[in-house]
This record gives C-alpha cells, sequence and structure tokens, in this order.
C-alpha cells in the first residue's frame, strides 16, 4: 500500500510508461474499434440526451481499472461509468489512498456521432492534490502528459500557454446549458461582452489541452466532476496556466467549488475572466 507523497513520486518516476501503456492498449481494444461502427444497442442515455453512455465507456473504464489497480496496489479508482451505477465510490477522491481518476471517453457525444473531438483522461491524486495526468486523443494519436512540479507535454514535446496576444478578443470555451442551473446562467451570460469571444465547449479534456497550447485562452465550466476536470487542470497549471472558482479560490477535485470556476493560460487572463462571472452572477 503506497501511503504516501515520496513514494507516489516514485512510482511515476519508474511505471509513467507502464500508465500509458496502459491508456493506449484501452483505446485500442475498446475505444477505436467502435468509432463510427457503434450499433444502436451500444447506446444509451444516463441523465439525458447530451449525456450518454457506450459500451466502448464502460469496457475501456473496466480494463483501466483493473490494470491501473495492478500497477499500483492499494489504490482507488473513481471512473465516471463506476459512480453512475455507484455514487459512494466518487468518495475515495476524498480518501487517503492514491486514486486513479478515470474518464475513459471524454466527448461521448462527439464519439458517438464519429467525431474524433474526444480524448480518454487519467489522473492520480493523493489526498486532493492531483500529481499526474494523462489526456489521450486516440483518432489523432496525441498524447499530453502532467506531473507535478516537472511540466506538461505534448508527445514529448514541452507545453507554454504564454499569455494571450494583446488587442484580441478572448476565446472562452463555455459549458452547454443543459448542464448550468440559472444562476450560473446569469453568470456565464456576463462573458458576452466586448473584448470576449465565448463559444460552446466540446470535450473537456480535449478544451484544457488547447489552452495548455495556448490555442484556447480559457473555459467557464459548471460543473465539477473531478474525472472532467483533475487530468486537465493540472496540465495547464503545468504548463503555466492557472484555475480560479468563483470565490477566487484554486478549484478543488474533492468537491464544494463555488461554480462556475475558470481555468486559463495564464493568471491574469484567469483573473480577469474570473471577474467577469463574479459580476454576472
Amino acid at each position: 500500500m503506497i501511503d504516501d507523497k515520496e513514494t507516489i513520486e516514485e512510482f511515476l518516476a519508474h511505471q509513467s510508461a507502464d500508465v500509458e501503456e496502459a491508456i493506449r492498449k484501452a483505446a485500442a481494444a475498446e475505444i477505436l474499434p467502435r468509432f463510427r461502427r457503434l450499433a444502436e444497442h451500444e447506446v444509451d442515455q444516463k441523465s439525458g440526451p447530451h449525456d450518454l453512455v457506450t459500451d466502448a465507456d464502460r469496457l475501456a473504464e473496466r480494463r483501466l481499472t483493473e490494470e491501473l489497480r495492478r500497477l499500483l496496489p492499494g489504490s482507488a479508482v473513481v471512473g465516471e461509468e463506476a459512480v453512475h451505477a455507484n455514487p459512494a465510490t466518487y468518495e475515495a477522491v476524498r480518501g487517503d489512498a492514491p486514486v486513479w481518476i478515470i474518464d475513459p471517453v471524454d466527448g461521448t457525444r462527439q464519439f458517438v456521432h464519429g467525431n474524433d473531438g474526444f480524448c480518454t483522461l487519467v489522473a492520480l491524486a493523493h489526498r486532493g492534490t492531483v500529481l499526474a495526468s494523462w489526456t489521450y486523443a486516440p483518432v489523432r494519436d496525441q498524447l499530453a502528459t502532467a506531473v507535478r512540479g516537472q511540466g506538461a507535454f505534448l508527445d514529448g514535446e514541452r507545453l507554454f500557454a504564454g499569455p494571450p496576444a494583446p488587442g484580441r478578443d478572448l476565446v472562452v470555451a463555455v459549458s452547454h446549458p443543459d448542464y448550468t442551473t440559472e444562476e450560473q446562467k446569469r453568470a456565464l451570460r456576463a462573458l458576452w461582452t466586448d473584448g470576449v469571444a465565448p463559444r460552446s465547449c466540446g470535450s473537456a479534456g480535449l478544451e484544457y489541452l488547447a489552452i495548455a497550447r495556448g490555442e484556447t485562452d480559457a473555459v467557464a465550466f459548471s460543473w465539477e466532476a473531478a474525472w472532467d476536470h483533475a487530468a486537465g487542470l493540472l496540465l495547464v497549471e503545468e504548463a503555466g496556466g492557472a484555475h480560479l472558482t468563483l470565490t477566487g479560490e484554486p478549484f478543488r477535485i474533492t468537491g464544494g467549488n463555488a461554480l462556475p470556476f475558470t481555468a486559463a493560460r495564464d493568471a491574469r487572463t484567469a483573473r480577469q475572466v474570473g471577474e467577469l462571472l463574479r459580476t454576472g452572477s
């Protein structure tokens, strides 16, 4: 049983490549063979028509759960589909054991519609701190990784988000209205203002990658499921970015955040977007 951060860092130093291999193999076995080949019986709704799950989600998560637990004995797993089946399993995010946080197909709606804008997200956290993350876009064969304090990388090349270019509108990806309360809608509407170019978000994981690459300036999200955010937030941080909730505090994967929250390519942009959200709330 791993019981301290130093030991987890040793694990990451020696076995990050094994984690990467497990993610690639799960995608190759369970996700890619179903891309643009899904049968009707392989797709279900969860909370509504925009909240889909497929056999690829379930089987990839099951495979990753088994392999990641094998790689790190004593670790827990919080996976999107397992939590949907048993919400109590989410409590492992707040526990003392190292926890793998998995979204097997982030962007399931895109996956179902044959769009390659989806990814597999895996993060390793301990006592509320995300220590490492993997963002894998299997159709594009892109893998972004981050280890706390060691930088963010895409296919082995260092990522630096950098500040937005002066004099142009900020590009901000915004939560789909179906996932927002009326109060959150008011806060998000404040982004429709001079100097900001809001747009609907796609896969959360790929939006975070776009920030880390300096292609998108910020996101404004209204939900806090750890599997959507843990991997990407660390990637953004390690690329030089920042994240803030409505109260001006960093986002916590353990929950209880004031929403909506923002993540941005630099601290100044995060403060700017956060101030707009507060004016609308």
